[in-house]
């Protein structure tokens, strides 16, 4: 998840420096028309899984018989759903913050499979403390360490933290287990 976030939040970075430059950096002629230099491939995770698919055509000792995008696929269609479709309630607490999160059926699923298996990276990355309790609806995630940080941070803020995104989808792609 933290690589997919990591993912996003690096395309967003590409689409604005795109933006800020001229569209038409390469003129040459190509039947009267200019060659347009174009760089972003569309929507994010669909991006995300354009670079993967490069770096597995590149690496000549990629197993084509475990290659599996469509769980790639799938899991970014669940960090997609936890960013932008689940409802988060916070609460301070005297060290930190406590977030239920929570959504509709599909959203559910994702929340309840993404929000666990980040919960150690972004221990492991924080020294905070990080408990992840899963509830009907969703989960109910409390964090402690640093309580102004993890205010302004909030929830999803918080699910970005650490640098594993990117090796995860890889991983994920090749076939390795999810989580």
């Amino acid at each position: 998840m933290k690589i997919l976030l990591t993912s996003f939040f690096a395309w967003i970075a590409l689409a604005t420096l795109a933006a800020s430059q001229h569209a038409h950096t390469d003129h040459a002629d190509m039947g009267g028309k200019p060659n347009l230099v174009l760089s972003e491939p569309g929507q994010g995770a669909f991006s995300a899984v354009a670079e993967i698919t490069q770096v597995l055509r590149d690496d000549p000792s990629t197993d084509w018989s475990k290659v599996n995008i469509t769980a790639l696929r799938e899991h970014l269609i669940d960090m997609d759903l936890v960013a932008t479709d689940a409802s988060v309630s916070a609460s301070a607490t005297p060290k930190g913050a406590t977030f239920v999160v929570t959504g509709d059926a599909r959203t559910q699923r994702a929340i309840k499979t993404m929000v666990p298996a980040h919960a150690p990276f972004l221990a492991a990355e924080t020294g905070w403390e990080v408990a992840v309790q899963e509830i009907d609806s969703g989960v109910t995630m409390h964090v402690s360490g640093d309580a102004t940080q993890i205010a302004a941070l909030s929830f999803i803020g918080l699910m970005t933290i650490g640098a594993h995104h990117q090796e995860h989808h890889l991983m994920m792609a090749k076939g390795g287990d999810v989580h």
